[in-house]
């Protein structure tokens, strides 16, 4: 009966996963390279859903404070209660945005990473808008084939360093970062990025049809109207078109969709400008975007 227990306590002493990224002696994290970095994100997000939450968090948290023992320890040697204040105490240093849950980028912020790494997931300067979101997707996805290839990720991952930092990169590490990039984000594992998975390496500050006054309202002031058309319109010519439209069409699809692609984009906006289109033009004028915002805040059935 006891052999059962004992083989139990080898297994947990296996399964703290964080110590072999410590210094033997110090205790410290060691330096992570971008593969590493990787690696212990993928442990923890087991269902890959691109957050690290509920019992994936409570297993980090556990190891994380276990893992400076030097001998090995299971997870049950941390009460409940301690892990709740560790819990609570964690969240509240780096969980950015309040959601309970951690985000890449939020775990990039605990562990030592490659520097260059991590200017990849800072949160300083996010696109302000969809709108600008579309505009590096067109520069980027130079085939047109509504995807971002390793090749042209690598372009992006070394112009988006070169902006941020001000240096190149050597050729060795580019391609390092493309891969891991590929294998945090491509979670379908197509090999290539498609726009939603897109969006989590590059946030945008706002989705503007996340806005209280869209949520509920049976009419939308003159005001307002203007106030939404100009955030979408940025040329100002009084017209929603090309890349203002794809960002509008964009934001619609994040409220309905985790997970979409280009031909699904494509899709919703053909279907959007049948419903709402009234000229035919392919465009939308303020008078169409009232109609579509009017529709949106409508409550769904249940």
């Amino acid at each position: 009966m006891e052999t059962i227990p004992m083989a139990n306590q080898r297994q947990q002493k296996k399964e703290n996963f964080l110590r072999q990224f410590r210094d033997e002696h110090s205790k410290e994290f060691k330096p992570l390279t971008a593969a590493q970095f990787m690696e212990i994100w993928s442990h923890y997000d087991m269902d890959g859903n691109g957050f690290i939450e509920g019992h994936e968090l409570d297993d980090l948290l556990r190891e994380l404070a276990s893992s400076v023992n030097s001998n090995d320890t299971g997870p049950d040697l941390i009460p409940d209660s301690v892990l709740k204040e560790l819990k609570e105490s964690f969240l509240e240093a780096y969980d950015e945005n309040d959601d309970g849950k951690i985000e890449i980028a939020e775990l990039a912020e605990i562990l030592p990473t490659d520097q260059n790494f991590l200017l990849l997931f800072r949160k300083d300067h996010p696109l302000d808008s969809s709108v600008e979101f579309m505009k590096v997707w067109k520069e980027f996805d130079a085939d047109c084939s509504g995807y971002i290839e390793a090749d042209e990720l690598k372009l992006f991952i070394k112009a988006l360093l070169a902006k941020r930092q001000g240096t190149n990169i050597t050729e060795e590490k580019l391609i390092e970062y493309t891969d891991t990039i590929l294998h945090i984000f491509d979670t379908n594992g197509d090999g290539k990025l498609q726009f939603s998975e897109m969006t989590k390496l590059l946030p945008v500050k706002e989705n503007f049809l996340l806005r209280p006054i869209f949520k509920g309202c049976s009419t939308i002031t003159p005001q307002d109207l203007d106030r939404v058309f100009q955030l979408y319109d940025k040329d100002g010519n009084e017209i929603i078109e090309e890349e203002e439209l794809d960002g509008f069409v964009k934001d619609l699809m994040d409220l309905i969709k985790k997970e979409y692609d280009h031909e699904d984009l494509q899709q919703f906006k053909r279907t959007l400008l049948n419903g709402c289109d009234y000229n035919r033009d392919k465009k939308i004028s303020k008078a169409e975007l009232k109609m579509i915002l009017l529709a949106l805040a409508q409550p769904t059935d249940t």
